[in-house]
């Protein structure tokens, strides 16, 4: 049963890896799949919540924070956990048009941290919904084109990442709630007296 399952794995990731190969495609993906590409992005945007998004962005900036910590550090004991090899320290003919990691494979972080940042966002943020996914796929997808995760290993971290987001979407939700019924509290109070 494994190996029929592998034998699937294997198969779709030669497709996405050789089938779909190209010059636009590697250039693409290559750019995307690189974390260092979106710090000042993930900067801007944490700024923009904690300065112009009000309570709501105050406390969504806070959870992000613990959300991606948890799922990046998770990942990486999963990871050592399950101890699979990355598919390009296995399948000697990949393409690998950035080389190949050295950590292990099961589950992929780059799914798992961006599907979690897309459930929790669109959870709080519901008409970013298309392009949190849309955005979440393309990363995740191009680890399996660049032939350094199997899909399963994207599915693993895609299902884990879902979860991990809508727990701490609600969470955040919650804690929002908490903080806007204190301010008002206060506020009428203040009312009262004066």
């Amino acid at each position: 049963m494994f190996e029929f399952l592998y034998d699937i794995d294997k198969s779709i990731l030669y497709f996405c890896n050789h089938g779909l190969n190209n010059p636009l495609f590697t250039n693409f993906f290559s750019y995307i799949t690189n974390v260092k590409h979106w710090y000042l992005v993930y900067v801007i945007l944490i700024g923009l919540l904690i300065v112009k998004g009000g309570v709501k962005g105050r406390v969504a900036a806070f959870f992000t924070i613990i959300l991606v910590v948890i799922c990046d550090q998770g990942g990486v004991i999963i990871k050592n956990l399950v101890d699979r090899d990355r598919p390009c320290d296995v399948l000697t003919d990949l393409i690998l048009p950035i080389g190949c990691a050295g950590a292990k494979s099961f589950p992929s972080n780059h799914a798992l941290n961006n599907f979690a940042v897309a459930t929790f966002f669109s959870r709080l943020y519901p008409q970013y919904t298309k392009v949190l996914f849309i955005s979440a796929f393309l990363i995740a997808f191009s680890r399996v084109y660049l032939g350094v995760h199997y899909p399963s290993d994207i599915l693993g971290g895609a299902i884990l990442g879902v979860g991990a987001g809508y727990i701490l979407s609600v969470l955040s939700l919650k804690s929002e709630d908490k903080i806007n019924s204190i301010l008002k509290s206060r506020s009428e109070k203040k009312s009262s007296v004066t």
